[in-house]
């Protein structure tokens, strides 16, 4: 074998926990090459070592924790770690990042992921601190909240400083929207801390104490000192650090951007409202996910008193807010932060937490839910008393929070009565607060994306077209932004292509996303990536990488058994609001979904029918073999 590269540690923990087995594993540097790190590296092992058709709630299922060179705390938006497996609540590719320490500190401990195997006879939770590896019993802490987890583990360990991952007691049970925490971070999508649970693994504790080895140390001060400025010095940035994502509320509301009741409509006009309260009575200060981060876009807030009283704690970020206010057209802020307090301690999504609760409101509403079935619970929309129970029931499998725990596409089969109308998703993962009708390349991205309906990866559809950001990528043949007009669909889908491969990248590399868009843009990272390395990496590289693992991760779902027919958005997404002030805009109404849809398939060398990747596009991106 090669010698490894610098970045890497070249080497890998597999952790079989049905038999304790621990094992060290050298890395090929060719397929680190290939891959990079993160969602890429993560994808290969996935696909090399499923088998089709898995229950992944079954020992057979695997997670993926996989950093990337670029998984340091002094590089711009390094602080992260992807978690990939094939999901619960989707059935499809999964993956999830979380802005933490955790990443770092798993790189400083010599490893550049962590493959978790099987499943453990009882709880139990793994540390990892450089060489020492041990697995330890966690029957003890069955049950307890998230931030209990965090504390006992660390009390234990007579560590406060060690990065914690845990999941809450909605992971013990299986809930199909169960997160995993990280130093008050969420991984947060598709289901992660269920498979954890399936795996009865509490959680994992990791430190290290290792240096990353860099082949031009100069070269990558001087990469990272240009990349500092750029940050510094940009306004995105600068709002990120000071509003925080939830100052996004207002400019979305405003651009038909802001999802609202259960996708009813794209505007609410209450979004200002909302803001202020949170900004000038609940919100305690800014908070960074890592150690370093210039941006510190996270929020802590805090409910003094009242039938809301909530702790200091983080988060009500953008979406949290957005899917406890608009989602279910509740204007209590105070209810709003509870909510999301709760689902953090619990250990849920937050996204999917309150649009199953929108989804469940519309049920009511519509009489597929009954008041005979839930009791004293009021599901009337807007009723803020209703969040905080919805998530307690979905938390703990009880009464009606059984069958929504399974989330909204399983939910709408299991309640029918059509229910499927009100059940709004992609690929089975719950929508969040962004709106297609606010520009059309975000349609065809929901649609698409390799894990389902997402907030990350569509999310450079809406700021392409609403927003006019080029990333950096006309000089890679991505159109300008400021030539084509948000509700424009010709040309999309070709757009989509190309930002979908340059914006898959923050994944492989492990990174925050918010930093490209906050300043940077590829060649920054390439610059970086290539004084880390030595290999001389430029935008077209990391572009190709990006391409290779989209289609791998394509094959991975096709496998499953998903196709064009699941590359698809929610009837109710395409057509106009039915209030709002773009209620009688008829722009905003998505005409030719399936037109865009083969524009995509063009760009992308797919398949019109199948959307299967041709040969000649797997021979190109080295694919044809599974190489």
């Amino acid at each position: 074998m090669d010698k490894p590269t610098y970045g890497y540690a070249g080497k890998q923990l597999r952790i079989s926990l049905n038999n304790r087995k621990v094992t060290v594993e050298n890395i090929d540097p060719k397929v680190l090459r290939r891959y990079l790190g993160g969602t890429g590296y993560a994808a290969r092992i996935l696909y090399d070592e499923l088998k089709k058709g898995i229950d992944p709630l079954s020992k057979a299922n695997k997670l993926i924790f996989a950093t990337s060179p670029l998984s340091l705390n002094r590089i711009p938006g390094g602080g992260s770690v992807m978690i990939c497996f094939k999901s619960p609540l989707t059935h499809a590719w999964s993956e999830s990042r979380c802005g933490t320490d955790f990443g770092p500190d798993l790189k400083r401990a010599g490893y550049d992921a962590v493959i978790i195997e099987d499943r453990s006879e009882k709880p139990v939770y793994i540390v990892i601190n450089d060489e020492d590896i041990e697995i330890k019993p966690a029957e003890h802490l069955t049950g307890k909240s998230i931030s209990e987890k965090m504390k006992m583990i660390r009390d234990e360990l007579d560590d406060q400083k060690i990065s914690v991952m845990c999941i809450g007691p909605a992971g013990e049970k299986l809930v199909k929207i169960a997160v995993a925490m990280s130093n008050k971070r969420a991984a947060g999508r598709c289901g992660v801390g269920a498979v954890m649970g399936s795996k009865n693994l509490i959680g994992i504790a990791v430190k290290g104490s290792k240096e990353v080895s860099v082949a031009q140390p100069e070269k990558l001060k001087e990469a990272i000192k240009k990349a500092m400025k750029a940050v510094r010095e940009n306004e995105i940035a600068a709002g990120f650090k000071e509003h925080g994502t939830t100052g996004e509320m207002v400019p979305n509301d405003a651009a038909g951007d802001w999802p609202t009741k259960n996708w009813h409509s794209n505007h609410w006009g209450k979004a200002e409202k909302i803001y202020d309260e949170f900004y000038n009575n609940k919100l305690i200060k800014n908070h960074a996910c890592y150690r370093g981060c210039p941006i510190a876009c996270g929020r802590v807030a805090e409910v003094k008193e009242g039938k809301y009283q909530t702790p200091v704690h983080d988060g009500c970020e953008y979406e949290s807010l957005s899917a406890f206010t608009a989602f279910v057209l509740n204007d209590n802020v105070d209810a709003a932060i509870h909510a999301t307090y709760l689902c953090n301690e619990y250990g849920i999504d937050t996204i999917s937490a309150g649009a199953i609760t929108a989804f469940a409101m519309e049920c009511y509403e519509h009489g597929v839910i009954k008041k005979e079935d839930i009791g004293d619970l009021d599901l009337s929309w807007g009723n803020p008393d209703a969040l905080p129970e919805v998530v307690r029931l979905i938390s703990m499998r009880e009464g009606i929070g059984d069958i929504l725990a399974e989330g909204v596409k399983i939910a709408s089969e299991k309640l029918g009565k059509g229910s499927e109308e009100f059940a709004i998703h992609g690929k089975g993962l719950e929508a969040p607060a962004h709106d297609a009708r606010s520009g059309k390349a975000l349609a065809i991205a929901y649609g698409t994306a390799n894990r389902g309906m997402c907030h990350i990866h569509p999310l450079e559809g809406m700021a392409y077209d609403s927003g006019k950001f080029d990333f950096g990528m006309v000089k890679y043949g991505l159109p300008d932004p400021n030539t084509v007009h948000r509700w424009d669909e010709k040309g999309k889908g070709k757009s989509v292509k190309i930002l979908q491969d340059g914006l898959i990248l923050p994944d492989i590399l492990s990174i925050c996303k918010f930093f490209m868009y906050g300043g940077l843009n590829i060649d920054d990272y390439a610059d970086m990536l290539s004084a880390l390395t030595g290999w001389e990496i430029d935008g077209w590289e990391l572009l190709k990488v990006g391409e290779r693992v989209t289609n791998l991760q394509r094959l991975f779902n096709m496998r499953e058994g998903f196709g064009r027919n699941d590359d698809l958005i929610p009837e109710r997404v395409k057509k106009i609001p039915s209030f709002g002030i773009y209620k009688d805009e008829q722009r905003c109404a998505i005409k030719d979904y399936e037109g865009m849809l083969n524009e995509y398939y063009e760009a992308r060398g797919w398949d019109l029918i199948t959307g299967k990747p041709s040969e000649d596009k797997l021979r190109e991106l080295g694919l044809e073999e599974g190489g």
